[in-house]
Formats: structure tokens, sequence, C-alpha cells
């Protein structure tokens, strides 16, 4: 018995070794979420607050719903974005994503090709009234056929409640 005991004592000085690598371990994993995680997350926010801080009339943005515009009011809490000529939203300063580069709204504009499809769609609206005009005339035939073919249908085959 007194064998048995001294098996038992040094059984316990190993398992104080593992406690002190399982504590090594578990602070070297909180060291690497901290630098691929919490650091690079916290970095981002303090630029996009001071990036909110320092908005101001005539910068173009885009906003957290994708809307891009220029800036033509800032207060404290709220911008007023202009999206399109005459056309204006009121966001929330936080809301805004991006500073993009002064220039770009003018890069970016489909000023030309929204007129050239507009007026594609002006000549064409005709053509397509004629084409309208067609389809309903084989519509209309091809449903009397369909009423002909019905009607003589019917005539063969018996009700439900007539015996041949």
């Amino acid at each position: 018995m007194l064998i048995s005991e001294a098996f038992a004592q040094t059984a316990g000085s190993g398992q104080a070794e593992a406690g002190w690598a399982n504590l090594i371990l578990l602070v070297g994993i909180f060291v690497i979420f901290w630098l691929l995680l919490i650091r690079p997350q916290a970095k981002r926010a303090k630029e996009h607050k001071k990036m909110v801080e320092n908005l101001q009339r005539g910068d173009e943005v885009i906003t957290g719903g994708g809307m891009i515009g220029l800036i033509l009011n800032v207060s404290e809490n709220y911008v007023v974005v202009e999206v399109s000529p005459g056309v204006e939203i009121l966001a929330i300063k936080s809301s805004v994503q991006t500073l993009l580069p002064k220039g770009t709204l003018k890069s970016i504009e489909p000023s030309k090709g929204g007129k050239q499809l507009k007026k594609a769609a002006k000549g064409s609206a005709p053509a397509q009234d004629d084409k309208s005009a067609t389809n309903k005339e084989t519509t209309d035939k091809e449903t009397a056929a369909a009423d002909e073919s019905e009607g003589s249908g019917n005539a063969e085959t018996p009700k439900a409640g007539e015996k041949n």
C-alpha cells in the first residue's frame, strides 16, 4: 500500500506541468485572435469614424445602401446627398461608407447613355404596337381554331352521366 501511494504522488506532479502548457496554449491563441481579428476591426472603425467626422459639402460618397452622390449639406448627425440632378436624400452620417475621389461621379455618370435609350424607346414604340396588333390577330385565329376543336370533341365523347 505504501508503494501505491508513492505512485499517486508522482502522477500528480505531471498534471501540474500539463496545466502550464494548456495556459500557454490559450494565451497564444488569444494573441493570434487579437492580431488577426480584433486589431484590424478596431483600426477600420477608427478610420471610418475619422472619415465621417471630416465629411464636408462637395464630397462624393457611397452610402451603406449603395447610393452614390454628392454631399450638399452636413449637419451634426445627418447629410443631404444629391444622387441625381434635383434628387436629394437625407442620410445618417454614419451610413456613409466610402469617400470617393473628386470627379468620380462625372466619370461614371451615364448621362449620354440614358438619353440614347430614351430616344430609342420612343422610336421603337410604334413598331411594338404593329407587332402586338399582328400577335393579337394570330391569337384570335388560334382561339377560334381551339373553340372549333373543343366543339367537335364534345360531340364524340359522352358526358359523365350518359352511356353509349
